[in-house]
């Protein structure tokens, strides 16, 4: 998904690259956080008790604490519950289409609803 970041900057060409990427504690894997570390990205992912416990359970060989800001990490909420509300189409929550171009004409419909809907509340 990360290949397919595009962000568009007043003048130039759009950015590939973000300055963080927030997950859940499901992605915090050691091949995640190396593939961010390898491209230059801040890895804004908590550590899950188990990987802490196994970390601090091998002492120096253990390697570093993992950095975690949590400030970045709340705003993680606002992604989930946009993705809440394309989910709340049954043909993105069910994955009914099969072609990767139906569905990505899918999301970009649903999204357009959501713009409009949020539009006309902001008007009222």
């Amino acid at each position: 998904m990360l290949k397919k970041v595009r962000v568009r900057l007043p003048v130039g060409r759009p950015r590939t690259t973000p300055g963080a990427v927030a997950g859940d504690k499901a992605y915090s894997s050691r091949g995640n956080r190396a593939y961010l570390r390898k491209r230059g990205i801040k890895a804004v992912i908590p550590e899950k008790r188990d990987q802490a416990a196994n970390r601090r359970k091998k002492g120096a060989r253990g390697g570093r604490p993992i950095s975690h800001d949590p400030g970045l990490y709340k705003e993680r909420n606002t992604v989930e519950r946009l993705i809440n509300k394309l989910k709340a189409w049954r043909g993105i929550a069910t994955r009914y289409d099969k072609t990767p171009d139906s569905y990505l004409a899918g999301l970009h419909l649903r999204a357009a609803m959501i713009w409009i809907d949020d539009l006309v509340k902001t008007a009222d």
